[in-house]
């Protein structure tokens, strides 16, 4: 039977529909959500300049000084205080000739998570090309550790933790399709093949310890290393995986964050700052709904259309503090318009009072004293 006339008009005028309904109402797709109970106070921080972009991660060194950096052209930087400034530490690659400040290559690798061992001064370094690496208390260029767990390469190494006295670390593989430069990629995707890896430094012998995650990002030990916690961005799910004690080998819920996670850090007191990429919107939750919206997103936009859209067209800054033992959210701290964060990626308080952060994408650091918001 042929189709009428009035059916076709009818199926010819559905692309204009949906496109006048997406301009009127974009804005309200991707904006991002309001959250109740936040402190809009970070834009109050005092910035620190950084001479290449993504500072991801920080660390302090077991002296107390730092904070060292990992930077796009695959160095990692040390500050020496407003004076000296920031002086070049250790690289992950010997190939330095076409590094860019700007832009990835792949070559000169990028260092993700950084995390010291106190007893030894090494630095471990999470590589989003490489692997696990090391250098030590001198800097230079840094070793391999690992690259691969169980017969399967290690594609992008993220974030990582260290228990001392058991003399193992804990770190993510995010992908075992995707390098760091395809990050978004990994995040819209939809794709589980993210796991949590096991390294014993004595035995040297890697195992995966959770698999089939959707980009998990974030990870770190309780204090008293009984349980790791992973960040699995995909779904704004925190995972705890007990790995002493009566539980472990079993893993739970830990928490339900309200955004694209990154890194995640322990505070002095074993509570933890998870740092966010974004907060959620309507448009986020439906490509994570429906995987093949996040697939066609990924063959059609360019990553920089990509980030703009998850961010709601505005960078900003926003960090949640979690229970430690509980997973309860105690505090949400914003840069809601993006004065002075953007991009942020971890959180980090001191003993001092003062809370550090880094940006994927941003040439700075950000410091601030705690005071800022237990006082509000």
């Amino acid at each position: 039977m042929p189709i009428s006339r009035r059916v076709l008009n009818q199926i010819a005028a559905a692309p204009v529909i949906v496109a006048v309904v997406c301009f009127v109402f974009w804005s309200s797709i991707i904006a991002p959500d309001h959250l109740k109970g936040t402190k809009d106070v970070l834009e109050v921080a005092k910035t620190i300049p950084v001479p290449s972009d993504g500072p991801e991660s920080l660390e302090f060194d077991s002296q107390g000084e730092g904070p060292y950096v990992g930077v796009t052209d695959g160095r990692i930087l040390k500050w020496r205080g407003e004076e000296l400034g920031w002086v070049d530490f250790a690289y992950t690659s010997p190939h330095r000739d076409n590094c860019s400040r700007h832009e990835v290559v792949p070559s000169c690798g990028r260092p993700l998570g950084l995390s010291f061992h106190k007893k030894t001064g090494d630095l471990y370094i999470c590589d989003g090309y490489f692997g696990v690496m090391k250098v030590g208390p001198e800097g230079g260029l840094a070793e391999l550790v690992v690259d691969q767990a169980e017969g399967r390469q290690v594609m992008f190494a993220n974030q990582m933790d260290i228990d001392e006295e058991e003399d193992v670390f804990y770190f993510n593989d995010s992908s075992d399709k995707y390098h760091f430069a395809q990050v978004f990629y990994v995040f819209i995707s939809g794709d589980k093949k993210g796991r949590v890896i096991r390294y014993d430094m004595k035995k040297k012998e890697a195992s995966v310890i959770m698999d089939k995650l959707h980009f998990p990002n974030g990870l770190a030990l309780s204090k008293n290393g009984s349980f790791v916690l992973t960040c699995e961005s995909g779904t704004g799910t925190i995972h705890r995986i007990w790995v002493k004690g009566p539980k472990a080998g079993t893993n739970e819920v830990f928490a339900k964050i309200p955004g694209p996670m990154d890194n995640i850090r322990r505070t002095p007191t074993g509570d933890f700052w998870v740092a966010l990429h974004s907060k959620k919107s309507l448009f986020i939750r439906v490509f994570l709904s429906h995987p093949w919206v996040g697939k066609f997103f990924m063959k059609t936009l360019k990553v920089e259309t990509v980030i703009y859209l998850i961010n709601g067209g505005k960078p900003h800054g926003i960090v949640v503090k979690l229970c430690g033992e509980t997973g309860k959210i105690l505090e949400i701290l914003e840069d809601s318009q993006g004065k002075t964060m953007k991009y942020l990626s971890e959180a980090y308080e001191r003993e001092d009072g003062k809370l550090w952060f880094g940006s994927v994408y941003f040439p700075a650091v950000w410091v601030v004293d705690t005071s800022v918001y237990d006082r509000k």
